[in-house]
C-alpha cells in the first residue's frame, strides 16, 4: 500500500514510534441493493473504498477522493456512520499504527468500477445479503449500519 508522503516525514523524524493517524471509509451503495467493495493488494480481503485523511484534508473529502483513485467511480457522501478507534497496528515494515476510524454511507453517482491503483486487485458490486470472501472481518457490521441507518453515529463497530 502506498504511504502518504506526510507519514514518510513523519517517519524520519520518530522512526517505527506509534503514529495516530485519521482513516475513512466509504460504504457505497447502489439502490441499497448493492455495496461497491475493493479487493486490497495487501491482505487479499474485500473491503470498503478507504484511505489515510491528508493533513487538512476533511474525511469526506477523502472518501470522495479515494472512490476515484481506488474504484474510478464518483460518489455522493450522504452521511456519517462512526467514528471509532482501531485496534492497534504493527506494520510489516515494524511502523505502529492506530487509526480514529470515519466510517460514511455514500451513493454511487457515475463510472464504471475499475481497479484505480495498485491497492487494490479488483472491484465490484455485491449484493448486501450476499457478501464475497474473504473478507475484512468488520464488513459485515459496516453494511448492516448503512442500511440500518442508525439515528445517531455509533462509537464502537464490533466484528462480525
Amino acid at each position: 500500500m502506498p504511504v502518504p508522503q506526510f507519514i514518510l516525514d513523519l517517519r524520519t523524524h520518530i522512526g517505527h514510534a506509534p503514529l495516530w493517524l485519521m482513516g475513512a471509509n466509504a460504504l457505497i451503495l447502489r439502490d441499497q441493493k448493492e455495496v461497491l467493495l475493493v479487493r486490497r493488494s495487501d491482505t487479499g480481503e474485500w473491503a470498503p473504498v478507504s484511505g489515510i485523511v491528508d493533513p487538512a484534508e476533511h474525511p469526506t473529502d477523502t472518501i470522495v477522493r479515494e472512490a476515484m483513485e481506488e474504484a474510478g467511480v464518483q460518489i455522493d457522501v450522504e452521511r456519517m456512520l462512526w467514528c471509532a478507534v482501531t485496534e492497534a497496528q504493527v506494520c510489516p515494515n515494524g511502523d505502529q499504527v492506530q487509526f480514529l476510524d470515519h466510517g460514511y454511507r455514500a451513493r454511487w453517482v457515475s463510472g464504471e468500477p475499475a481497479v484505480g491503483d495498485d491497492e487494490s486487485t479488483a472491484v465490484g458490486w455485491f449484493p448486501v445479503d450476499q457478501l464475497p470472501e474473504p473478507r475484512q472481518p468488520r464488513l459485515t457490521a459496516m453494511v448492516r449500519l448503512a442500511l440500518e441507518d442508525p439515528r445517531d453515529v455509533v462509537s464502537v463497530l464490533d466484528e462480525e
